[in-house]
C-alpha cells in the first residue's frame, strides 16, 4: 500500500471516529456512508472510480464502527437508485425489505461494491432511516436519515480530495409551548 493510500486509510477512520464520538450512538445503531472515490482520488464524481481507493476507506471505516458496535450501511450510486449494502443481521433487526442486486464499480459504486465483498453476510436494501451518516464527495446520502438531521462538524473535513459533511439524528419535538423535553435527547 502506497504512503498515500495509508494517509487516507487513517483519514477514513480518524472521520468515522470523530463522528461516532460526537454522535454517540447506541450499540447497534446504524451510520449510512456515501462514498465518492472519484471525489477522494481528486476527479469529479462518477468519473473514476477507484476499487483500491474504496477498500482503503471502507476499511478504515468500517474498524470505527466494529470498534463502537454500530452498523455500517453503504450506499449504492444513482445508477443503482442510492439502494444500500448492510449486514443481513442489521436488515432483519430492523425489518428491512432485502432486494436482488450486487453493486459493481460502475453501477452501485466502488464503496458499496467494497461493502459487498468484506461484510460477513451482505444484503441490499432500498431504504434506511440512519441515525448518524457520512457523505464523502457530496453523495447525498440525506434520503437514508431518520427526519431530524443536525450538522456535525468534525476536524477531518476531507478524505484525500473528497469533502467530507457528517451527521447524527435527534428525535422530533412534538407538542407545543408547554411542552417539556428531555435534554439529553436533544
Amino acid at each position: 500500500m502506497t504512503q498515500e493510500m495509508t494517509i487516507i486509510g487513517d483519514e477514513a477512520y480518524r472521520a468515522a471516529k470523530e463522528l461516532i464520538s460526537i454522535a454517540l450512538p447506541a450499540e447497534k445503531e446504524i451510520l449510512v456512508v456515501g462514498c465518492s472515490t472519484s471525489e477522494v482520488g481528486g476527479a469529479g464524481i462518477g468519473t473514476f472510480s477507484s476499487p483500491d481507493l474504496a477498500e482503503v476507506v471502507f476499511g478504515g471505516i468500517y474498524q470505527a464502527t466494529q470498534e463502537a458496535g454500530i452498523y455500517l450501511a453503504a450506499q449504492c450510486c444513482e445508477h443503482l437508485n442510492r439502494a444500500i449494502i448492510i449486514e443481513r443481521e442489521a436488515a432483519i433487526a430492523y425489518g428491512y425489505e432485502i432486494v436482488n442486486v450486487v453493486p459493481q464499480p460502475k453501477a452501485g459504486g466502488s464503496f458499496a461494491t467494497a461493502a459487498y465483498k468484506a461484510f460477513e453476510e451482505p444484503v441490499a436494501v432500498e431504504h434506511i432511516r440512519a441515525s448518524l451518516g457520512m457523505d464523502i464527495g457530496d453523495t447525498l446520502i440525506g434520503m437514508h436519515l431518520k427526519d431530524v438531521a443536525v450538522p456535525v462538524r468534525i476536524r477531518t473535513n476531507l478524505i484525500g480530495d473528497g469533502h467530507v459533511v457528517c451527521a447524527r439524528t435527534r428525535p422530533k419535538f412534538i407538542g407545543g409551548s408547554r411542552a417539556v423535553y428531555d435534554e439529553t435527547m436533544l
